[in-house]
């Protein structure tokens, strides 16, 4: 208790001086912990400060580069809000390349994707039916191109290598501009004695699954994914498809699971046909991928939430696909013609941090959400960057998205009974050797403190309750 006392009053009295200095000492609990977890202090990096007190507080391992994990979250949310703006929004148009007589259209429609995060079925759907109703087209003699250019390459997907061996599950998804329902298909999961039982929802009339190969085991159902191995799909002649199931799972279990596991261009293409029939319309022609023709003019547009609300799901519940989509966009909106959109994201977010005259050494980027084995940032970069949020015009909306200890989202169950609950708002990170916390923590005073603290240590894990006893520590000042 003294030295938190201490502490307070070093930081009070330097803070009205105007001079500058931290400690670099762990406080007793947080060692501790980290003694009980059998993690060094050379394993964890941590900065803490008054937000008014940027050069004081706590510093440890500050500029030492780290695995962030979801904490990179915090990089796309806060450089996407000043750079695109709260009230951005990705957009999806079907667009006619062609002349629409007597409700023909003549040329081909277009389905373009703008990075729309709200794009699912029934989305899809209500576009496809004010085309119907409100231009009067019922036949589409030109087929359907699937327009996916806003991102380059457009296919990120293809060929990229497994980050880990669930790549079928909705946090591994690798977005592209269409995203449409978030390239995932719903399946009910059924077990009895005769075997495995899958229904998809909505049900495309051209996939058949092949569940043959998938043995029952005696799991508990919680752990039905145990067993879940790597599906494989194959197109068929005439434009069906099969989906070969593998792997185990537990008998007299019911599952609901959304997946990544069928070719996106053949969900597209199978979804249009089957939402444009049943509206009564007829369809000619293929359904490819390719660039939107010029001159094609827009006939229906559907808009996605303002980034603001979006930023809820990517930081309350740390969305990985939409926390990449969001990190394209970034690079869309400055790219180059021909250049890696990727490439073009890094190039904003090291532009941003330069305007705002903070270091990017040993900073590296990669898709934005920190699912991610090469992401580094120190936790001086990430301390600075809240510091600029919160003296910038999109700090509050940068705080109504972070999780509320002990409350909601990834830290509904963290930090109950402690200072912190309901009062510290801090976006999680969690990966294979990576624990970590970073946004801003009241003191006992109603003070703002920034406080990100990064463990990269192969028992990182055990590391989370030292974490926990930093943000107490800090909310008891």
């Amino acid at each position: 208790m003294r030295s938190i006392t201490a502490l307070a009053l070093l930081v009070a009295a330097l803070a009205t001086t105007g001079c500058a200095t931290f400690i670099d000492t762990p406080p007793a609990p947080v060692q501790a912990a980290l003694r009980e977890a059998g993690v060094p202090a050379a394993s964890l990096a941590v900065v803490a400060h008054p937000l008014e007190a940027p050069g004081t507080g706590l510093r440890l391992n500050a500029d030492r580069p780290m695995a962030p994990a979801s904490t990179m979250k915090t990089i796309t949310a806060v450089v996407a809000l000043d750079r695109l703006g709260p009230s951005s929004r990705g957009q999806t148009q079907l667009l006619a390349a062609g002349e629409v007589r007597d409700g023909r259209l003549d040329g081909p429609l277009v389905l373009k994707g703008g990075a729309d995060a709200d794009l699912d079925w029934p989305a899809l759907w209500a576009m496809l039916r004010e085309l119907r109703e409100r231009h009067g087209v019922r036949e589409l003699a030109g087929g359907i191109v699937v327009d996916r250019g806003l991102f380059q390459p457009s296919r990120l997907d293809i060929d990229a290598p497994r980050f880990d061996e669930q790549a079928e599950f909705p946090y591994n998804v690798i977005p592209d501009a269409l995203h449409l329902n978030g390239s995932l298909l719903q399946y009910d999961l059924a077990a009895d004695e005769r075997g495995l039982t899958v229904r998809p929802f909505p049900q495309f009339g051209a996939l058949v699954i092949d569940a043959s190969a998938v043995r029952l085991n005696d799991k508990p159902c919680k752990d039905w994914d145990d067993g879940w191995m790597p599906s494989r799909f194959e197109p068929l002649p005439g434009g069906g498809g099969r989906l070969v199931l593998a792997g185990e799972f537990p008998r007299g279990c019911q599952v609901t699971q959304s997946l990544n596991v069928l070719d996106r261009q053949w969900e597209t293409a199978q979804a249009l046909r089957q939402l444009w029939g049943e509206l009564g319309g007829s369809l000619s022609g293929e359904i490819r991928e390719g660039a939107t023709p010029e001159g094609a003019r827009v006939l229906v547009q559907h808009r996605d939430r303002p980034l603001a609300e979006l930023l809820r799901p990517v930081m309350k519940v740390s969305d990985n696909a939409l926390a990449r989509l969001l990190f394209l966009r970034l690079g869309a909106a400055a790219a180059q013609p021909g250049e890696d959109t990727r490439q073009a994201a890094a190039r904003v977010v090291r532009d941003w941090f330069a305007a705002q005259r903070i270091d990017t050494t040993g900073m590296t980027l990669e898709n934005g959400s920190g699912l991610s084995r090469t992401e580094r940032a120190t936790a001086a970069q990430l301390a600075a960057m809240l510091g600029a949020s919160a003296r910038g015009p999109h700090g509050p909306e940068l705080l109504a998205t972070l999780p509320v200890a002990g409350v909601d989202g990834t830290l509904a169950r963290r930090m109950k009974g402690t200072a912190a609950e309901g009062r510290a708002r801090m976006k999680t990170g969690t990966l294979r050797d990576v624990v970590a916390l970073a946004g801003y923590v009241p003191d006992s005073t109603g003070r703002t403190w920034i406080v990100v603290a990064i463990v990269n240590d192969e028992q990182a894990m055990k590391a989370r309750p030292a974490i926990d006893a930093l943000v107490d520590w800090v909310a008891r000042q």
